[in-house]
C-alpha cells in the first residue's frame, strides 16, 4: 500500500513532513530569473523555466531529510501549457530522488470528469489502446462536496496503481467555518460526516500500519476539531496544512495522533521554499537552497519537541 511507503518513509527520517513547492516569481531569486529572461523574453515559458530550476535547487537541497513533497498545482497552471509541463518534470523529478509526491489539485467533480482527473493523475489515459500515464503522482487531494460519485473514480485507481488520497474534510484556511461547521440535522457539524465518509470509503485501502491510503485534510489551524476527528477516524492518515505562516503551531498537532504517537504529515510550503526572504534565515540569493535545508532541520526539532 502506498500509505505504508509513505509512513516507512516518515518513520525512517523521523520527519512527518511534506515540503509544498507551490512558488511564485516573487520568491524565485532574481539571478535564476535574469539569466533565463535574458534567453526566452518574460514569458510563460521563461516563468516556468525559472520555477523548475528553483524547484530543482529545493529538491536537491531537502531530499534526504523527508519523505515527500506536495506541488500545488495552480501555481503552474497559471503560466498555461508551459508550466502545466513544468508541474509534471516537478513530479518526475522528486520522484527519481526517492520522494513521495503529494498533487494538490484539490478536484471534485462528477463521475465521469472524476474518471478523466483520475486517469491523468493518479491513473494512465487510453490513447487507442495505450495506456500512458500522464502525472503519476502517488497521492492528489480532492473535494468531496459533490458526494460518493466524485469520488469512486479515484478509489478504483487507488486500488489499480497502488495510489493514495487526501480527501478535503476540515481545512486551514480561516473562512472553513462557513461551510464545514455547519451544524446538520443531528446536531454535528458538517466535517464529521464528511470525516466518517472517508473512514469508511478507505476500508478497503487499509495497509499493514493499520492506515488506509484514503486520508484527510484537517487543518493545524483546527487543533480542536483535528482532536475531535481522530478520535472518529482512528484509520486516517491526516495531511496537515497551516503549520507556519499560516499560524498552526507543532503544540496544536499532538490530538491529531494516534495512541501510538502517528497517523500526521505537516505541510510547510513558503515557510521552507521562501525561507531566505525571511529574517530569520535571511540569505544571499545563491544561498536560497541552503536556507530552505536550515528551516526544515528547524521544522524538524520544532515537531520532535512538541509531538
Amino acid at each position: 500500500m502506498i500509505i505504508d511507503k509513505l509512513i516507512d518513509k516518515i518513520n525512517e527520517l523521523n520527519a512527518p513532513i511534506v515540503v509544498g513547492l507551490d512558488p511564485r516569481l516573487s520568491q524565485i531569486p532574481n539571478h535564476i530569473k535574469e539569466s533565463i529572461y535574458e534567453e526566452q523574453g518574460k514569458t510563460p515559458a521563461a516563468a516556468a523555466a525559472a520555477i523548475f530550476a528553483f524547484n530543482l535547487a529545493i529538491i536537491n537541497s531537502i531530499y534526504d531529510i523527508i519523505p515527500a513533497v506536495k506541488p500545488q498545482i495552480a501555481m503552474y497552471e497559471r503560466f498555461g501549457p508551459e508550466g502545466i509541463a513544468c508541474y509534471r518534470e516537478t513530479v518526475a523529478y522528486a520522484k527519481s530522488k526517492g520522494l513521495i509526491v503529494i498533487g494538490d489539485i484539490k478536484r471534485g467533480d462528477i463521475a465521469s470528469t472524476a474518471e478523466a482527473y483520475s486517469d491523468a493523475h493518479l491513473g494512465k489515459t487510453d490513447v487507442e489502446g495505450e495506456d500512458i500515464p500522464i502525472f503519476d503522482t502517488d497521492f492528489i487531494t480532492v473535494n468531496p462536496y459533490m458526494g460518493f460519485d466524485s469520488i469512486d473514480p479515484y478509489l478504483t485507481d487507488c486500488e489499480i496503481y497502488n495510489k493514495g488520497l487526501f480527501v478535503l474534510v476540515k481545512t486551514s484556511n480561516p473562512s472553513s467555518s462557513q461551510i464545514q461547521d455547519m451544524i446538520t440535522a443531528d446536531g454535528k457539524p458538517l466535517y464529521t460526516h464528511v470525516g466518517e465518509m472517508v473512514d469508511h470509503w478507505g476500508r478497503g485501502l487499509v495497509g499493514n500500519h493499520g492506515f488506509s491510503s484514503v486520508g484527510a485534510v484537517v487543518g493545524a489551524t483546527h487543533p480542536a476539531q483535528g482532536e475531535e476527528l481522530r478520535e472518529l477516524l482512528p484509520r486516517t492518515f491526516f495531511l496537515v496544512p497551516g503549520y507556519g505562516a499560516q499560524g498552526g503551531k507543532a503544540t496544536d498537532l499532538a490530538g491529531m495522533l494516534n495512541k501510538d504517537g502517528f497517523g500526521i504529515i505537516v505541510n510547510n510550503s513558503r515557510g521552507i521554499t521562501g525561507a531566505y526572504q525571511t529574517m530569520k534565515y535571511k540569505a544571499d540569493d545563491d544561498d536560497f537552497a541552503d536556507a530552505a535545508r536550515e528551516a526544515l532541520l528547524d521544522m524538524k526539532s520544532d515537531l520532535e519537541a512538541h509531538l
